[in-house]
């Protein structure tokens, strides 16, 4: 369904994406951020779906400022080099290729950022950088880190009861600096609970999560 272009930042920085557009007039655009694995089939896929769903959806490939091209599994020693790469890249500097994305998508209509796991806090990020009309976080662990900034839109954030790497303190911390962002945690859920090619994958915390996030969509978007 989609198709790898190009995009260039405002720091003159260009870099890869994976577009997908629905048939028809699309609702809006989406800008979709990969997790620590690059835009790999698992998120081409995603991307897919949602275009399906009726949203324009670009996923810009957030590496290519250190190495282009990155698409890695979810073995061990992907997952190792997928958190070294995300170590060399910049949050502001990935903030730049989301508003080089979400300006490729103005023709859409309201632009939105939806991101999983390193890309839930990119959406944070990107939340608060006003290029965006509403963003939904998927286990985002960093976003406990960066809560000196303030959202210019709505969000909503999902996460996992059973995700080891992001403790519920860390999320009740999140909810008490952020009264105003829409929260859902979800019983029996792992870190990467969307994506079916992880031991991790829930079926039917991923089914609640998306209903959830397109309701959200459809609020603020369209």
């Amino acid at each position: 369904m989609g198709q790898s272009i190009q995009l260039t930042a405002s720091d003159g920085h260009t870099f890869g994406a994976y577009r997908a557009d629905p048939e028809g007039t699309p609702k809006a655009g989406l800008v979709l951020v990969q997790e620590i694995f690059g835009v790999n089939p698992h998120i081409r896929a995603v991307v897919d779906e949602y275009a399906a769903a009726g949203f324009a959806v670009i996923a810009p490939a957030l590496y290519d400022r250190t190495e282009r091209d990155v698409e890695l599994g979810y073995g061990e020693e992907d997952r190792q080099k997928g958190m070294k790469l995300r170590e060399n890249v910049d949050w502001d500097d990935s903030v730049k290729d989301l508003v080089a994305a979400a300006d490729a998508l103005r023709g859409a209509g309201k632009v939105g950022v939806i991101g999983y796991c390193y890309g839930g806090t990119m959406s944070w990020l990107g939340a608060c950088s006003g290029a965006f009309d509403a963003a939904v976080c998927y286990y985002g662990g960093g976003i406990g880190n960066f809560l000196d900034r303030n959202a210019t839109c709505p969000v909503m954030m999902h996460f996992g009861a059973q995700d080891q790497g992001i403790p519920m303190e860390t999320v009740e911390k999140i909810r008490d600096a952020k009264p105003d962002a829409v929260i859902h945690v979800y019983d029996g859920a792992g870190h990467g609970f969307i994506c079916d090619e992880r031991p991790s994958f829930n079926q039917a915390a991923t089914d609640l999560a998306r209903s959830r996030t397109l309701d959200f969509f459809a609020q603020h978007l369209e």
